[in-house]
């Protein structure tokens, strides 16, 4: 096990303070990022540890904060926040970016090999960068197949990975058709897995507070998908030349 360095980042976004967790491995030269969004409740220890694994793999790594610091563990209240902002592709770029800014001033950080993977609303966030012309290698997103404005997904320059339950209620079969035929018209480098049996967010192990219909946790599956986000960041960016 190599040795992973890990504080917190405060940068502004969104008319917030977020606060980040910045991950680093070994060494002293400069590495390929992950910029790494969380679902809609908020930055919680479960990204924090992705990020820290990441790390281990050789990646400088930022999770991202979505809320301030805050953790919304009331549906209603994360409803509240993250449905107006999913509606809002300006303000998912603004966040991105303000988070995409701490991770390539990070001198570890080589700026010109970046990926982001991000799941439900942070997956969103890392869709948009894609659509607003951001040079990434990657974009990997678990739960979070949104349509962006027509047109705007042409902008895309790198291969798109995306991940879903086949029983997910919050992005169905009909959500999932719109996004592919986005990245097909687009002429993007897409793939699709689905995840037979898996509910949304079957990637989060199960929490002490109440959840929205339709979320579940497929310990299996979550597998599985971490495998498919490594491997996708082996292919498109490797931690070793």
């Amino acid at each position: 096990m190599t040795t992973v360095t890990t504080r917190t980042v405060e940068y502004p976004a969104d008319g917030l303070t977020m606060i980040g967790h910045l991950a680093l491995p070994a060494g002293v030269d400069r590495r390929p990022a992950v910029l790494l969004g969380p679902e809609g409740v908020g930055l919680s220890d479960v990204d924090r540890r992705r990020a820290d694994a990441l790390a281990e793999l050789g990646y400088v790594a930022l999770a991202f904060d979505l809320h301030g610091g805050r953790y919304l563990g009331d549906p209603e209240e994360m409803l509240a926040r993250c449905m107006p902002l999913l509606a809002d592709p300006d303000r998912m770029r603004g966040i991105g970016h303000a988070a995409l800014d701490v991770l390539r001033a990070e001198p570890r950080t080589d700026p010109d090999r970046i990926a982001a993977v991000g799941y439900g609303t942070g997956g969103a966030v890392g869709l948009e960068l894609g659509r607003d012309g951001v040079d990434l290698r990657a974009i990997g997103t678990v739960n979070g197949l949104t349509t962006g404005r027509p047109g705007e997904a042409a902008r895309i320059r790198c291969p798109v990975w995306a991940g879903v339950g086949s029983e997910d209620p919050i992005m169905p079969p009909a959500q999932r058709d719109a996004f592919t035929a986005e990245m097909q018209a687009a002429g993007v480098d897409w793939r699709l897995v689905v995840y037979g049996g898996a509910l949304h967010a079957f990637h989060h192990p199960s929490v002490d507070h109440p959840v929205l219909p339709g979320v579940g946790y497929h310990p299996q599956h979550a597998q599985r998908a971490w495998h498919d986000v490594i491997n996708l960041l082996a292919e498109c960016l490797p931690a070793t030349e």
